[in-house]
């Protein structure tokens, strides 16, 4: 029997682009679905991304922004984003997010274990196993996995935060970024997203590029009157602040 197990990252708030996931890879068929973290910011739908995460049974961990965001709701200061335009992105998240959606934010780690098929297991994290900030890219030089798979005994890493999908197999490890689902920076506006496939001592992981409809999103932004900037970022696929 195959296990998949669907990985998610950096969905930034961007429900449109969970709709469309949804369309292209049935949640149903998946035995998992993980979210590496940054939930919520920067697209105007927290509210729907917390029922979908908690709809389709996701385990999900804090990213960076979803950390800010707790702080916001517990009254304390954020010094960064110190820039009016970045920080208007996390308070009207923290002003609009209901009820069940703050507890179950508040609910989540930083970071979690799991188990596939009973037996190979899996470190799911923001940034790296030693940083919840750490950015591990593509070009990232081997020899800093090697030195973080010394620092776990997981067989699967599974990180978010860089918004750069990749899959290396370095010192008996798997390190897996899916991309981000809902706020990629390559100039390709879909989402990015990645499916694990288990069978057996086999592990495969396969990467996808799903086309939502951005303009749901642009149209979110202005209705909320939030910077017009981040309409460009979401149409372009790029980060321009």
């Amino acid at each position: 029997m195959t296990s998949r197990i669907l990985l998610l990252a950096d969905i930034h708030g961007n429900f449109p682009a969970l709709e469309a996931i949804a369309r292209e890879l049935d949640p149903a068929s998946f035995q998992f679905i993980v979210n590496c973290g940054d939930s919520l910011v920067y697209a105007p739908f927290p509210n729907e991304t917390m029922q979908w995460l908690s709809t389709h049974k996701v385990i999900s961990i804090l990213g960076n922004t979803d950390k800010k965001v707790i702080r916001l709701l517990k009254g304390k200061n954020v010094k960064k984003p110190g820039k009016a335009e970045k920080r208007i992105m996390y308070t009207t998240t923290a002003d609009a997010l209901g009820a069940e959606e703050k507890r179950r934010l508040l609910a989540l780690g930083e970071s979690r274990e799991l188990f596939f098929e009973k037996r190979i297991k899996a470190g799911i994290f923001h940034g790296s196993p030693a940083d919840p900030d750490e950015f591990l890219f593509a070009d990232t030089p081997d020899e800093r996995f090697h030195e973080l798979a010394k620092k776990t005994d997981c067989r699967i890493v599974v990180t978010g935060h860089s918004h750069t999908p990749y899959h290396k197999y370095l010192s008996g490890t798997h390190f897996i970024n899916p991309g981000s689902a809902g706020r990629m920076f390559d100039g390709d506006p879909r989402v990015s997203c990645a499916v694990l496939e288990i069978a057996g001592d086999a592990i495969a992981v396969r990467h996808y590029r799903i086309a939502y409809t951005v303009d749901d999103v642009v149209a979110a932004i202005r209705k909320h009157r939030l910077p017009d900037i981040y309409a460009a970022m979401f149409r372009q696929g790029k980060k321009l602040n």
